[in-house]
């Protein structure tokens, strides 16, 4: 009796420990299945990259939904990152004016939803967090005070504009892919002295603030006075795509764009149209978000609580490279995140592939992406690529100053490779 009680308090002990073992990642990521909706942009303009003017009057919006309800007693705090995305290692008096940690206070309930739940909502930098240094930052969001319960990690940048980039996008310099792959060369203005700029500057170029199809620029092409010149031939080039697939759930009362069926169950259902392989010869010209999503409700007033959540079947008609890999559905709606909740399942009945998402109601672009056996991200395969694609790009400067512990964003620069 003795042993079998030791070994149950040892077995007790060490679910405990590695329940309490839970870690913040550093990257954008939903930690909980009850949290769903999260949001983070300019003010200024939603859904834009969540990057802000350092000392301006600009601030960050953050939200997202609880579907447990009630208020669980939320805080937050902010750390200081390299430029790919590791803890900077510094104080927190070296990088915030304030306090290190706050409560999130505003919070409202759901009304007149089927799905109920509470909207969180926060403003940065404010009077309690207040970075006063540039740079990426990873936005913590844990329960009840305690770091070892995330519930959310979110990225942003805070941005010191000393010097400036000048982006332009042109066709591949690699003739085979000419008509497939779109380049982008930028230059890099300043007027501060840069003493060693393969070791102070870093640049990243990302594509349609994805953080999967990412690049690093860590040598100048030319450097001249006053710039930094980065064009060589077969750097920074990423595969065009195709415009975004896209569905609209504004509304319960009619079927709209690509929404085959709308149900009730113990939620309502929107049962999308049959996708298929987009990677023909032709490119399609249609409008999209470059892959974000839009929070929207026609039936109500305000649409961050009067917005019901939507049980949204997606399905796929199309043949896999391989029978080693798998296929996910992904958009700035779920990160872009190669997780299991976004994996579709090949049904043999219906010789398709599906899964469902919980998402509240809206405008959504989305897409779908391979993953090989090996981890290769392939977004081509059922999407296809070409030059005529509207992409939006993204050009991240750092610079550490010499002898300096840590990594600043001094530079930024957001361009369309077309003009609708």
């Amino acid at each position: 009796m003795k042993l079998t009680g030791l070994l149950f308090f040892f077995l007790i002990t060490t679910i405990s420990l590695s329940a309490q073992n839970i870690v913040f990642v550093y990257e954008n990521k939903v930690y909980q299945s009850s949290i769903k909706t999260v949001q983070c942009f300019n003010t200024k303009k939603e859904q834009s990259l969540p990057i802000y003017i350092l000392k301006s009057t600009e601030t960050l919006t953050f939200s997202f939904d609880d579907l447990k309800g009630g208020n669980r007693g939320y805080s937050y705090t902010v750390e200081h990152c390299t430029s790919d995305w590791k803890p900077s290692k510094i104080n927190s008096i070296d990088y915030l004016e304030s306090f290190n940690e706050d409560i999130i206070t505003k919070y409202n309930y759901s009304f007149n939803t089927l799905q109920k739940f509470t909207h969180y909502e926060l403003k940065l930098p404010n009077e309690q967090i207040k970075p006063k240094i540039a740079g990426n930052y990873l936005l913590k969001v844990y329960e009840n005070a305690n770091k070892s319960k995330p519930i959310i990690s979110q990225r942003f940048f805070v941005l010191d504009p000393v010097l400036n980039v000048g982006t332009e996008i042109v066709a591949s310099s690699d003739v085979a892919n000419r008509y497939k792959k779109q380049k982008v060369n930028f230059t890099i203005f300043h007027q501060m002295p840069i003493q060693n700029p393969y070791q102070d500057i870093k640049a990243i170029v990302m594509q349609n603030n994805s953080p999967n199809v990412a690049i690093l620029n860590t040598k100048p092409t030319f450097i001249k006075p006053g710039s930094l010149v980065y064009n060589a031939l077969n750097a920074n080039e990423f595969w065009g795509g195709n415009e975004y697939r896209k569905f609209d759930t504004r509304s319960f009362r009619y079927k709209a764009e690509h929404v085959q069926d709308i149900y009730l169950d113990t939620i309502n259902t929107a049962v999308l149209f049959t996708d298929v392989s987009l990677s023909g010869p032709k490119y399609s010209n249609q409008f999209d978000e470059n892959g974000n999503f839009f929070i929207r409700n026609q039936d109500g007033r305000n649409p961050a609580t009067d917005s019901d959540y939507t049980k949204v079947i997606f399905s796929l008609n199309a043949i896999p490279p391989n029978d080693k890999g798998s296929i996910y559905v992904l958009g700035q709606f779920n990160n872009y995140s190669i997780a299991p909740a976004n994996r579709l399942a090949y049904d043999e009945n219906r010789k398709k592939y599906f899964v469902s998402l919980k998402l509240k109601q809206g405008l959504y672009d989305y897409k779908y992406v391979w993953l090989s056996e090996d981890g290769k991200f392939d977004d081509t395969v059922f999407e296809g690529s070409f030059f005529e694609t509207d992409n939006s790009y993204q050009v991240f400067v750092y610079y550490r100053k010499p002898g300096g512990r840590w990594e600043e964003l001094v530079g930024f620069s957001n361009v369309t490779s077309l003009k609708k």
